[in-house]
């Protein structure tokens, strides 16, 4: 029988919070992804295991609605269909697997989907799907034809993430060659590798109302590429951080990043300035970022084995102007309340960021060891 809470037999409501409360699981999750139209989250482990559940700001009202241990290895990718009743997940173990978000049945298998281990994902419209491996490949599948209708290798290392133009016609790659790729899926066809730039390019994401793309490196800085000038990076911001493993657009012009050091930074995108932290996982790298399409909130998954969520309502209000300010204090402002930013905390030391022509040490990290 359960346990019922004082609250609750002295006749009071659950209390509320700000956010939801941190998911625990079994084993570290690489990667996470919200439902699109319900307060949902999807997340896959290091041991090939798939969760759901519902979460909610109610103390106590997170609910784990179904488990899937389909994979053989590590599942690297989750994503929903743009319907909510797909997840799509792939694998180290060559699998793409499709569950029903109801119950986390298996509706469709692509076994030895690719050669090489799989390790991103992306979903472009109720039929079409692409995915990108550790060698480098990528495929775009048709769940009409059952089988892949493109399929290309131009990057020598792994592909760590795609994204997509407004009309689903360019898809973009990052990869750990350093090069940002650029595939026309209209016609099939392969346009262009990008000068490869310093370290592994770790993510990849449209701002500025997809007249922008920014990468995330090993190396700590974002380098930006103009749409339609995507051979050389237009500008780059290095910032004090080991790594940006993962990276997403909260608004137009702010993308949060989390990396090794456990920290999630908020950026704004020209001009190039660290607003400060949303929150940590202490000391644990972080592995992948999620925002939610329904609710102010950002997820995050990192080594802690926890799912955590942020309110990043704020970000929505912030205005960064041209104008430098010499900054007093070295640490990174706190965000959101769940965020760190005593004098005294383990993140003090942490500086706001470098200037972009500022020369990083270089700092090489493997985020993919899994």
């Amino acid at each position: 029988m359960q346990a019922h809470s004082d609250e609750e037999e002295a006749g009071q409501e659950p209390r509320l919070r700000d956010t939801p409360e941190d998911i625990s699981l079994e084993a570290a999750a690489n990667t996470i992804a919200f439902h699109p139209s319900q307060d949902i989250i999807a997340a896959g482990d290091v041991d090939g295991d798939v969760y759901a559940y519902s979460f909610s700001c109610l103390e106590g009202g997170n609910k784990e609605l179904w488990s899937s241990g389909h994979h053989l290895k590590s599942c690297r990718e989750v994503s929903f269909s743009p319907d909510g009743q797909k997840l799509f997940t792939v694998s180290k173990d060559k699998c793409i697997h499709i569950l029903n978000v109801e119950d986390g049945r298996l509706v469709t298998r692509f076994s030895k989907a690719h050669s090489s281990a799989l390790n991103s994902l992306l979903v472009i419209d109720e039929h079409l799907f692409a995915t990108g491996d550790d060698s480098g490949e990528l495929r775009v599948w048709d769940l009409r034809k059952g089988t892949s209708i493109m399929e290309m290798k131009q990057h020598e290392e792994y592909i760590s993430g795609m994204a997509l133009d407004a009309n689903k016609k360019l898809l973009l790659t990052s990869s750990g060659d350093g090069t940002m790729g650029v595939f026309n899926i209209r016609r099939r066809r392969f346009e262009l590798l990008s000068e490869p730039q310093n370290g592994d390019l770790t993510a990849i994401s449209l701002v500025k109302r997809g007249r922008k793309v920014a990468c995330g490196s090993s190396e700590g800085t974002i380098y930006l590429f103009n749409w339609n000038g995507f051979g050389a990076a237009s500008d780059r911001f290095a910032l004090k951080a080991e790594s940006i493993d993962t990276l997403v657009p909260v608004t137009d012009s702010i993308v949060c990043t989390g990396s090794t050091d456990g920290v999630i930074r908020a950026v704004n995108i020209l001009p190039n300035r660290v607003i400060g932290s949303v929150g940590q996982h202490t000391g644990e790298p972080i592995e992948q970022l999620a925002k939610c399409p329904t609710s102010p909130f950002l997820a995050s998954c990192g080594h802690d084995q926890k799912v955590k969520f942020w309110d990043i309502s704020s970000l929505n209000s912030v205005v960064v102007d041209d104008y430098r300010k010499k900054k007093k204090s070295g640490q990174l402002k706190s965000l959101s309340r769940k965020a760190i930013g005593s004098g005294e905390d383990f993140f003090a030391g942490l500086r706001e960021a470098a200037e972009p022509e500022e020369k990083e040490d270089d700092q090489s990290s493997d985020t993919d060891s899994d």
